[in-house]
């Protein structure tokens, strides 16, 4: 059976990149197709319709100081995603993963002064170097609170937000914003205040028009304080709002024990009505979870509560590292040795499955991802390596 060009171009635009790349050899029509923009943009638009397949794996240290970065499929996704070793070296050296969003991670390097941004595509080696915000020019060792988003305009691909910590001792941060197509940081009217505790900025969740944070735990604030128990903040990108969400009662008993970890994360597809924020929490070796059922109402449900012990790890007294959400229902945490993901939906749920054994011994952090044809934007060149 041969098929025509146009069937090609449909057919091929669902595979990911990996495997468009394999493919290459197959014909001359097949292997110009990557080169294509307008195949390379109907390659990722159908892209932003599945599930990331695999995800970066770094040590957790300030941004300025870069381990080695290892990439990892998900569970039955190994052959349909990768990154090429070289990219990955190029990344080890001098490169610390902030942020991603289907196909593009956002970057720092470590080793220039001063140091650089850039939107990088790691499937297809391409990269766009971006401004550094005013902050990164006066305090080049500060660690950078930034947030990669899809733009919900059509005319834009994608955005870079930035919250700019406070000179005094308030709990206001300024927030820019950065568009490729053109090419400078704006700024927001309204800053976001975040209350009187510290907030999480690595684990942002966006959901109904807002960027979420939670705060930490630690127990620093009298009782009389609104902020005396953790909380989550928003902020709405359209008019600069900020405003509290409460934990649920359960979640805020026994937050303040030093060795309670909590953190949120996207729930369920986005795409879908059933879309929300999920809350996860760790503490004394018991993972619990909630989901918010009304954004409204503040209303979350318990859905799962767990020994680590009572999880099927390899492992006879784990010690946890680092966790997350990906793809709106599979928990993926890490031991001192070991990564392991641990379903939560449908016919997944608890089910343990161990994905990879590692060398970072300390805390990790993750970096969903999935491998696409994606655009960096005007401008992009290849990566040097």
């Amino acid at each position: 059976m041969v098929m025509c060009q146009d069937e090609l171009f449909e057919v091929f635009s669902y595979l990911p990149a990996k495997a468009i790349y394999r493919f290459k050899c197959m014909s001359k029509s097949v292997s110009k197709l990557p080169k294509e923009t307008c195949f390379a943009m109907k390659q990722a638009e159908n892209s932003l319709k599945k599930d990331d397949t695999c995800f970066f794996l770094q040590q957790e240290t300030s941004q300025r100081y870069n381990k080695k970065v290892k990439l990892y499929p998900l569970p039955g996704k190994q052959s349909s995603s990768g990154v090429s070793e070289d990219v990955l070296r190029f990344l080890s050296k001098s490169t610390r993963v902030l942020a991603s969003t289907k196909g593009l991670i956002l970057c720092r390097t470590t080793s220039k002064t001063p140091d650089e941004l850039f939107v990088c595509n790691p499937a297809t080696k391409s990269w766009l170097p971006i401004p550094s915000p005013k902050q990164v020019q006066e305090k080049p060792d500060a660690d950078l609170i930034m947030v990669l988003l899809e733009c919900s305009n059509s005319c834009d691909d994608y955005m870079v937000l930035h919250f700019e910590g406070p000179t005094d001792w308030s709990s206001n941060y300024a927030c820019k914003f950065y568009k490729p197509k053109e090419g400078l940081w704006k700024a927001m009217e309204k800053s976001f205040f975040v209350g009187g505790r510290n907030m999480k900025f690595n684990m942002p969740v966006y959901y109904n028009g807002a960027i979420h944070f939670i705060s930490n735990c630690s127990p620093y604030l009298t009782k009389r304080s609104p902020y005396f128990r953790p909380y989550v903040m928003s902020y709405n990108l359209e008019n600069g709002t900020s405003t509290m969400l409460r934990l649920p009662k359960d979640a805020r008993r026994g937050s303040h024990d030093l060795n309670c970890e909590m953190s949120i994360f996207s729930w369920g597809k986005v795409s879908t009505p059933q879309s929300s924020i999920c809350l996860v929490r760790l503490r004394k070796s018991v993972f619990t979870i909630w989901i918010l059922t009304n954004y409204e109402s503040k209303r979350w449900m318990r859905i799962l509560k767990v020994r680590t012990k009572g999880m099927g790890l390899r492992e006879k007294d784990p010690k946890i590292t680092g966790f997350t959400v990906m793809n709106g229902g599979l928990l993926i945490f890490a031991t001192e040795t070991r990564v392991y993901s641990y379903g939560l939906t449908d016919e997944n749920y608890m089910r343990v499955e161990e994905i990879c054994q590692h060398r970072c011994k300390s805390n990790v952090c993750f970096t969903s991802y999935s491998d696409t044809l994606r655009l960096c934007g005007l401008g992009a060149a290849s990566l040097p390596c």
